[in-house]
Parts: C-alpha cells; structure tokens; sequence
C-alpha cells in the first residue's frame, strides 16, 4: 500500500507519513463487524484479514498453539524431563540475566517444584559472560546433575555444552536466538528457529524464550498424565497461573505481538490482574501500579526493575522474586530491585553523557555511532546504544573496555541488519564473538582491534545506508479532528491492545489544534490542552521535551495553530476515568507555515 508522504520535517526533526490503506478493504471491515472507520482502518494497516477481526480481538491459546511436538527434539526433550521428574533425578537450569531469561527460568522451575522436583538454578552474571559456561558446568557435575537445562541460551554454546554432555549430563536447549546450520552435541534442541525447522506454524518463530519454554511445559505435563504420574493422589498443576510469567518475558523481549504471541499476553495480562504472583504483586506495588497491568506496564514500567538486577545487582534476583511464595520475602526483593533500577539510571546518564560528548567533539565520517570507554559498565551499553540511535537515527555501537577484552551493545537502524553485520565480522576475525538480531546485537572484541571494527562497521553501513542523512519517519495511522478524540474511540482503540511489536499502538495526527493553558511539569514534561475551531477540546501532555524545539513551541504558542502526532488513551491515573493525547511531535499547521 503506498502512503501519503508529508514533505515538512516536523518540530521533533521527523517527517509525517499518512499511512494508506485499501479503503474498500477498510469498509467492509467496519460495516461487517460494525466498528468505526478509523478502527477498521488501522487493523487493515496491521494486515488483519476481515474473517481474523474476532480472534484478534480476542485471542485464544487453545487456538494459535499447535501440539508443542511439532517442533523438532520437543517429543524427546518432554520424554528426558518428565523421566527425571518420575525418577527423581538431579535436574539442573541454566538461565539468563535479562526479563526473558528470568521469566524462562521461572516458570520452568515453578512448573517442576510442582512436580516435586527442585532444579539447581545458575543465572550468570555479565562478568561471567552470557550463557553456559565450563565453571558452570564443573559447578553442576560435582553436585551429581543428571539433566542440565539451558533456557534463553544454548544455541551457539558448543564447547561448554559439548563438555557437559562429555561429563555424563543429558543436555536439552531451549532457546529462541538464531540458529548455525552447526548445532552443539546435545540431547535435545528445541528451538523454533533451527534451520531444519518446518515452516507450518511460521508465528512459531517470533517466540520469546518463555514462549518456547511454556509450550515445553505443556508437553512435559502430558507426558506426565500419560505416564499416570497423576494418578497416584498427586494435583496436576494449572500451567494458565504461569502465563503473566511467559507475557512479562515476551512483552520485554520485543517479540512480535502476533499469533501466539499475542494470545500469551492477551491471557498473561488477564492472570497478572488477579495479583497471584507475589513477587510480581510486590513489584506492583512498589511502582504504584494499582490500575490492571497493559503491555505498556510491562515493558516500561515491570521489566525494566527486574532487567536492573542483571544489569547493575545480582543477576538471580529476578528469578528468586518471581518464584517468592513469601509476602515478606517478595516486598524485600522487590525493594532490592527498584534500589538497582535507580542505580541503574544514575549509571546509564553518566555513560549516555559521556558518549554524546565524545560523538559530538568530532565528526565521522561514517553514518554511525561508535564510542566506547574504559570500564563503561555492560549492564547499561545496551540501553545507552538505544538512546544514541533515537538521538541521531543511526546505528549505534557502544562498548566498554575491560581489562581481558572489550564488550559491546548494539542497535540499528531499519537499513541495517545488525545480526548480519556482526556474523560477517564475526567470521573475518574482527571480533572474537557476538551474536543478535536485526535491530539489536552484542559482541566482544581485542583491545587492538577497535579501530578494524570501527572502521569495519563504518564501511558496511556506508555500504547499506549511504552518507545522506536519514530523517527519520514517523507512521501516521489517521488523521481526525480534536473532537473526534474522544472516550468512545479510545475505548475501542483499547480493543487492539496488547500493544506491541508488530502491533504499535494506533498513532493518530490531530489537525490545526492550538494550545491552551501550557505548562512545564515534572522533569521536562508539558501539559496543555488542545483546541479547535470547532470547539473540541482534549487535554495533552507531552513527556521530556522541555529543553527541546517540541516544549519550547508548547510554552510559546504564540495564538498558532498546529499539527499534532501522537496517542490517545484513558488517563486512569489515581482514579481518573478520562482522555488525554499523548503528543510525540509537532509541526506548524499547513496554513500557518512559511515553506
């Protein structure tokens, strides 16, 4: 579908693209399901085919997941687990320190503490480095581990896993990170993304970890019945109380919110309502969050407290918070957490200042971001990667110098695939390991070898980008009147949640509005209200754009007219019941730009 392209960079230094749909396709929508235009507009935009519209809106896991063993090695992993449960053998779980690979942990360990099984649990910190290690594996042959689980992690481990399966442990993966066509010598590998992999259930794909892990739970679980394990006076446990666990880590993973994707979070959100979880309700609390948890919630304001102990505290306090069965224990833990996510921002500002003062002293010649600094701490490069491509739209690579080696973040761009630049990098030698995804990645490297990936990089993305400044777009979902924003859409808006990765919130541009009443709030945020000539009005708010061109055009209306872009939603902070637009970026209106 083409778009309607707005020429005029915006405030915010964007340009506005009007999203085209197929208008006939967005009629029949809106009249067969009886919806509005601009709602029937936006699920056509998200590719929602008209006889979808129902389980879109309402998801179901009974329907999206296929029998877990159509993936490969899942009949076997299931048979090996359930064996050691009904046999009482040394079970052993080795995790990974961020959200998805706690939440992986913990419902695997919650699942088998259920069965009356109590896995040895080793979450790495980021000095050991991601993912099985020969300490860890030493650490478990010498506790007498009979099965070694890896969850979020496994794929590209060879040695330390080859070595475990050397030392006598049955070794099962189950990962969701790009796979080689060479696999480690394990026992089982369960990974939606193995090359050898069918493709039948292609949304089988966009899983996160957990997701791989729940579904291995349920076949497990089978296993189990089958084998009559249950039928000895033991309670089958209810796999649904552990689906706020497998939405948490897929909403923080930023998987697409597609398939079974979107059902895990749609139900997931539903189970977190109910506060069953204790450590997750103490977290809750902790944050104020007394409203029901939105996917919002998740990514923003829960997963970013639990990645904090993985990133500046103990790397296994996420996992021990999410599988608490104490009040008290949860409220300690929770404590800890929102102490490290405070330390976490006071570190992240002084490594984001410190490489923005480096890229800013000189120019590049290359159209991208490349810094790095002496014991920068890891816990933070990938976040402070992210900040610099949202600052200069391109990718950004950021690193950390150690005494041993040199560590690294990075994050990109759309022109640029990042897991392919560093498996090329990774194989002429440049960078001693790393891995990733399109849009994110990490790596590690020789000290001496910084300027051949700097130059490296550069090269690769000059190749893939150009030297022209890319100005970054931003999609516009529709257009309406300041009037039209009002409760009922937002309460059908609310209908397509959750928001997500493959299902961004709806971005609506508010037409020729003036702003009213403004005022700086808070550390940076503007409030007003927008009006129109027609006599609507909806009140605004607009989060850290006080030292921009953003906030300085709302405290200075100076009587003209706009263009805004941003969301609508229900403001139900403290009890409010009502709407407010969420402003992104500003443009003067048509009518009152000089161009």
């Amino acid at each position: 579908m083409a778009a309607d392209a707005v020429n005029s960079v915006s405030l915010g230094g964007n340009l506005w693209q009007i999203a085209a749909a197929e208008e006939r396709a967005v009629e029949l929508v809106a009249q067969k399901y009886d919806l509005p235009v601009l709602l029937a507009r936006v699920m056509v935009l998200r590719g929602i085919e008209i006889d979808s519209v129902p389980s879109f809106f309402e998801p179901k896991i009974s329907r999206l997941m296929p029998d877990p063993c159509v993936l490969k090695d899942m009949a076997k992993a299931a048979e090996r687990i359930a064996e050691a449960v009904v046999h009482k053998q040394k079970i052993a779980i080795i995790g990974d320190y961020d959200v998805d690979g706690a939440t992986s942990t913990s419902v695997m360990r919650l699942f088998l503490q259920a069965v009356g099984a109590e896995p040895d649990i080793h979450i790495p910190d980021r000095e050991e480095g991601y993912g099985p290690s020969i300490r860890a594996v030493d650490d478990f042959k010498t506790a007498g581990v009979e099965l070694l689980l890896t969850l979020d992690c496994g794929t590209t481990a060879f040695e330390p896993l080859e070595y475990a399966t050397t030392s006598g442990m049955d070794v099962i993966v189950l990962d969701h990170h790009e796979a080689e066509v060479r696999l480690p010598k394990v026992y089982a590998l369960v990974n939606p993304k193995r090359l050898d992999e069918k493709d039948d259930y292609p949304y089988l794909k966009f899983m996160a970890a957990v997701g791989v892990v729940f579904m291995t739970v349920v076949a497990v679980n089978r296993v189990l019945r089958e084998k009559g394990f249950y039928a000895e006076g033991k309670s089958e446990p209810d796999l649904k109380k552990w689906l706020d666990l497998v939405a948490l880590g897929t909403v923080c993973d930023v998987v697409p919110l597609k398939g079974l994707n979107r059902a895990y979070v749609a139900q997931g959100l539903k189970v977190m309502a109910a506060r069953g979880n204790k450590g997750l309700t103490a977290l809750m609390d902790k944050a104020n969050l007394s409203e029901p948890p939105s996917a919002f919630h998740l990514g923003y304001v829960l997963g970013p407290r639990i990645n904090a102990c993985g990133r500046v505290g103990d790397a296994d306090m996420g996992n021990k918070l999410l599988c608490s069965s104490s009040d008290y224990q949860a409220q300690l833990l929770a404590d800890k957490l929102n102490e490290f996510n405070l330390a976490r921002k006071d570190i992240e500002n002084h490594v984001l200042l410190a490489a923005i003062e480096m890229l800013e002293s000189k120019s590049s010649e290359y159209p991208v971001a490349f810094v790095y600094g002496y014991d920068w701490h890891q816990g933070v490069i990938g976040i402070v990667a992210g900040k610099l491509k949202e600052r200069y739209n391109v990718p950004a690579f950021v690193m950390s110098v150690e005494k041993d080696e040199v560590k690294g973040s990075a994050r990109s761009i759309p022109q640029l695939d990042l897991g392919a630049l560093i498996m090329a990098a990774k194989e002429k030698g440049i960078i001693t390991k790393g891995g990733g995804h399109t849009m994110a990645a990490g790596f590690s490297l020789e000290e001496n070898r910084l300027e051949d990936f700097r130059k490296f990089v550069g090269e690769y993305a000059l190749g893939k980008i150009g030297a022209e400044a890319i100005v970054p777009v931003i999609e516009v979902d529709a257009v309406l009147d300041v009037g039209g924003a009002n409760a009922e859409l937002a309460g059908y808006l609310e209908k397509l949640e959750p928001f997500g990765a493959g299902n961004p919130e709806p971005r609506l541009m508010l037409k020729n509005v003036r702003i009213v009443k403004p005022a700086l709030i808070g550390v940076g945020h503007v409030r007003c209200i927008l009006t129109s000539e027609n006599g609507g009005s909806i009140k605004a708010i607009a989060f850290r754009v006080g030292d921009n061109d953003i906030g300085s055009a709302m405290l200075n209306p100076k009587g003209e007219r706009f263009d805004a872009v941003g969301v609508l939603r229900y403001d139900r902070w403290q009890g409010r019941n009502d709407v407010q637009f969420i402003i992104e970026d500003l443009r003067k209106a048509e009518n009152d730009r000089q161009e």
